[in-house]
C-alpha cells in the first residue's frame, strides 16, 4: 500500500511539472501557426495590390474569407482605402500607425483587442506591422 502512494504522488509531481510545460509549448505552437498564416495573407494582399494598386476590401477577396485564428476567432483586417482619419488603425506606442495600407491581425487568446497595441487588451495580439516588417506579438514590437 505504501509502494502504491508513493508511485502515486510521484506521478502526480510529475504531472505538475508536465503540464505547465505543455501550455506553454501550445501557446508557442499557436503563435507561430497565427505567424504563419498573417504572413501568407499578407503576400496574397501584396499581390492584389501590385495588380490593383489598391488594398482588397476584405480577406475574402483574396481567399481568406472563413479563415480562424489558432483561437478560434476570424483574423482581423481592415484596408485604410477610403479611410476618413486614423481612429480605427493600429497604433504604437506614440500613437502613430504601424502601417500604411492596410492592418492585418489576430486579437490573440483573449479575444480582444484596441487600436492602440499598447492597450492591455491589445498586448496579446499577434500583428503585422511596418507593412510586413515584423509578424509576432504586439507586445514584443
Amino acid at each position: 500500500m505504501l509502494e502504491l502512494l508513493l508511485a502515486m504522488a510521484v506521478v502526480g509531481i510529475l504531472a505538475a511539472i508536465a503540464l505547465p510545460a505543455y501550455s506553454s509549448y501550445s501557446q508557442r505552437m499557436k503563435v507561430t501557426i497565427a505567424v504563419r498564416d498573417l504572413g501568407e495573407m499578407s503576400v496574397r494582399i501584396q499581390s492584389y495590390i501590385s495588380l490593383t494598386n489598391v488594398p482588397p476590401p476584405d480577406l475574402a477577396t483574396v481567399g481568406f474569407g472563413n479563415v480562424l485564428d489558432p483561437w478560434g476567432n476570424p483574423y482581423a483586417y481592415l484596408s485604410f482605402n477610403g479611410l476618413i482619419g486614423k481612429g480605427q488603425m493600429r497604433k504604437d506606442k506614440n500613437l502613430v500607425p504601424i502601417n500604411t495600407q492596410f492592418d492585418l491581425y489576430s486579437v490573440g487568446p483573449d479575444g480582444q483587442s484596441r487600436p492602440p497595441i499598447t492597450a492591455h487588451e491589445s498586448r496579446d495580439d499577434i500583428i503585422m506591422a511596418n507593412d510586413g516588417g515584423y509578424i509576432g506579438t504586439a507586445a514584443d514590437y
